[in-house]
């Protein structure tokens, strides 16, 4: 065959290649506009399918190639050697961060407390607060016969409120420490790693899955690992920003948080284009998981969730996302609520929750207005603030009308804090004050854009966000303003994805939650990395930045886009590098004599079965230390819990001690152990410390310099915890003295003895 001859075939290859494409190019584009025209017809008042809102964005022949700038070959697998290798690279990098991170906060941790050198009863101390309370009950199944009985002394337990036996499965979130006790029951790790070993490098091990999720999500966002690198670098360099895992290890938002951002990365892929039907499948099962593991594990799941839900709802009202992806996320979300009820034994809590009422309440409310999503932009706009209304006011009847059946008053300090906060409610209220007063809650103090600045976070956090927000509005307005049944422009489509929409929401709503409750900044700032990175190695926002300058092309555009990063890591490696390898090198060990002698008194000089009542903080420490009755302790979640606790605190306040006597016999208690820290506390404001929230609930002028309001009253009595030092006849018949030293007093409390003719009873002591 000549050449003019091999020239000719291949034009009509060429020319047959080009008919096929634009062929198929015309049915798909008619198929499209025949399904748009039967909706407009056929089709009134009702959604229009997954297909009319969101037409395909397959690429055809002619375009290029899949993956060119977005990462879907991650998702439909393209094995050729260089995207495997080019894979295999960004997983090793992420897995290399994450272990790092774990590594990083395991150091820091035995180099604060020399924990491996330390005592048992003082590694036990160390976990203090409520941290002290949840590792008691991984210690208590281990130290169980069998599970079986361990599992029964739990449902069934009398030892953490005296005189009362609570559903500890019920009433708490500690499947974790269930699920972690029979693990290492059922391991062979026994004979060479401690128990105490097990469950903190656990926790540990769940920061290097947090690090993972969050570079999966600048990954699957941006399409380059790079993205995912930068994610993780910072948040292991902002650690006193993005956690506390390593003095607080038991708190339950340590083992949530990693699940939450699993979840928002198997959001964040469920929200792509060109999903097959088997991966979004295994995508919602895996949402499903999640989300299950993340409410499982924090009893203060319903709120993140209620923010969640919002989000997605606000995707929604723009139409950003489909009605089949709106109902699924929905649905998710209710599912992994229900199955917590059934796991925690019907709690009432979860069925009487915010977000299972507002979920049902958008849904009823989404099917009833089946015209929502129609007329002009004006029209439009009129119908959500109705259907936002509406909404709103169904949510609020739905949950007064559960609760109300449920006789739920379980939750009702959080919404008494929130009033609090916001000048809304009474605000001498002791458990809104109780919260009130803790700076974890108060609002977001400045000094953290100071240090997120110093890292280089903030500042492309910031242009992201605003870059973001203004093509968000855009695309919001194009699309209100599209009438029903028209499909979306594809390029409108490409310049803003939903994942990335959803993403925005997330990081804009956690941000309001973050400066409004500083506790939660640590769901905040984690996925600020994560929306960082994805602004600094994104193709789009480069290519729009580029283009304003009028400098674009297509190797200006790569060598920026891998080069800004790789600078911003060596920056960081320069600046970061010495402090943490100094902080690294700075070695602590942990020295609390005080406490580690009452523990130790405890143990040995009362009875196993003796009842003592003081402050939550110290009673859990007792609880884990020593196995004695409690009666109280820093679970919140409870109306009779908090009353009891309001109660045993009168201890601090200006008191009888006639009354106090009373008080603590009915919570059974046994001894009392007071706290100098708490009757002469100087650490909060005046108004903030413990004796003057109770003051003020007992209407009881405080102490001090300072005003009082006009309808406190002096109080009759001295403060208690002060005049039972000196030992005066009064108290001395009714409380004695066991244990003293710097920080702590120890009375037992006396019972109350028969009427005698031969003893008359002195003033005012009932005996």
């Amino acid at each position: 065959m000549s050449s003019r001859q091999k020239e000719k075939l291949a034009c009509v290859s060429a020319a047959r290649r080009y008919a096929k494409c634009t062929f198929w190019d015309v049915v798909v584009k008619s198929r499209s506009i025949m399904t748009a025209l039967r909706q407009r017809k056929g089709s009134k008042g009702k959604e229009p399918p997954v297909g009319a809102e969101l037409p395909s964005q397959q690429s055809n022949c002619c375009t290029e190639p899949l993956g060119h700038q977005h990462p879907e070959w991650m998702l439909h697998g393209d094995w050729s050697w260089g995207a495997i290798i080019w894979t295999s690279v960004g997983w090793s990098v992420s897995v290399g961060l994450g272990l790092l991170c774990c590594i990083y906060v395991a150091t820091l941790h035995e180099n604060d407390l020399w924990f491996s050198n330390i005592k048992e009863v003082e590694r036990e101390i160390s976990f203090r607060t409520e941290c002290g309370l949840y590792y008691s009950y991984y210690k208590q199944m281990l130290k169980a016969p069998t599970i079986q009985e361990g599992l029964s002394d739990l449902i069934h337990d009398n030892l953490t409120e005296s005189k009362r036996t609570i559903n500890l499965l019920q009433r708490m979130n500690i499947y974790q420490e269930v699920f972690l006790s029979v693990l290492y029951r059922a391991l062979p790790v026994q004979s060479y790693l401690e128990p105490v070993y097990f469950y903190i490098y656990t926790v540990f091990s769940l920061q290097a899955v947090y690090v993972m999720a969050l570079y999966l999500t600048a990954w699957l966002l941006s399409g380059s690992w790079l993205a995912g690198t930068l994610a993780g670098v910072w948040y292991i360099l902002n650690r006193v920003d993005t956690t506390r895992v390593e003095f607080t290890i038991s708190l339950r938002e340590n083992w949530s948080l990693p699940f939450l951002a699993l979840q928002v990365t198997t959001i964040t892929c469920y929200l792509r284009p060109q999903l097959t039907s088997l991966q979004q499948k295994v995508v919602v099962w895996l949402m499903y998981v999640t989300t299950l593991c993340f409410c499982l594990t924090w009893q203060f799941n319903q709120f993140i969730l209620l923010v969640q839900a919002l989000v997605i709802y606000s995707l929604d009202c723009i139409d950003l996302l489909t009605t089949t992806q709106v109902t699924t996320l929905y649905l998710v979300q209710v599912s992994g609520l229900l199955s917590v009820w059934l796991l925690q034994f019907c709690n009432s809590m979860i069925l009487g929750s915010l977000v299972l009422s507002f979920i049902v309440a958008a849904l009823f409310i989404r099917h009833c207005q089946s015209g929502l999503k129609s007329g002009s932009l004006l029209v439009r706009l009129g119908k959500l603030l109705l259907h936002s209304t509406m909404v709103l006011l169904l949510t609020f009847t739905i949950n007064y009308l559960a609760k109300n059946a449920l006789q739920l008053r379980s939750d009702e300090h959080i919404f008494k804090f929130i009033k609090s906060k916001f000048g809304l409610g009474p605000t001498r209220d002791f458990d809104a004050s109780l919260y009130l007063c803790e700076e974890a809650f108060g609002l977001l103090p400045l000094d953290t854009f100071d240090r997120l600045a110093g890292t280089l976070l903030l500042y492309p956090y910031i242009l992201t966000l605003l870059l973001l927000s203004g093509m968000l509005a855009v695309a919001a307005l194009q699309n209100l303003s599209r009438s029903k049944g028209r499909p979306a422009d594809e390029a409108q489509l490409e310049a803003f994805r939903p994942d990335v929409a959803y993403n925005l929401l997330h990081t804009l709503f956690y941000g309001l939650l973050a400066f409004s409750t500083m506790r939660m900044k640590y769901i905040w700032t984690g996925h600020m990395c994560a929306v960082a990175a994805y602004g600094v190695c994104r193709t789009e926002l480069w290519t729009q930045l580029l283009t304003t300058v009028h400098c674009h092309s297509k190797i200006l555009l790569r060598l920026v886009r891998y080069a800004v990063p790789l600078a911003m890591m060596g920056c960081l490696y320069y600046k970061f590098w010495p402090k943490l390898m100094e902080e690294l090198s700075e070695l602590r060990e942990f020295y609390d004599p005080d406490t580690v002698e009452l523990m130790t008194w405890i143990s040995t000089k009362t009875p196993k079965t003796a009842v003592f009542a003081g402050s939550m903080q110290l009673l859990a420490g007792i609880k884990l230390c020593t196995g004695r009755v409690l009666t109280n302790h820093p679970h919140y979640e409870d109306k009779d819990l908090r009353e009891r606790t309001r109660q045993v605190y009168q201890v601090y306040a200006r008191r009888s001690p006639e009354d106090v006597h009373d008080i603590l016999r009915s919570a059974g208690a046994d001894y009392v152990v007071l706290e100098n820290s708490i009757c002469y506390e100087r650490r909060h404001r005046r108004g903030c410390r413990l004796r003057d929230l109770l003051d003020l609930a007992n209407g009881h002028i405080m102490d001090g310099p300072g005003d009082n309001d006009p309808d406190l009253v002096a109080a009759s009595h001295p403060r208690f915890c002060e005049a039972i030092k000196t030992d005066p006849a009064a108290y001395a018949a009714l409380f004695t003295r066991t244990f003293e030293n710097k920080t702590f007093h120890v009375y037992r409390v006396k019972k109350k003895r028969k009427k005698s003719s031969k003893t008359p009873p002195e003033s005012g002591v009932t005996q």
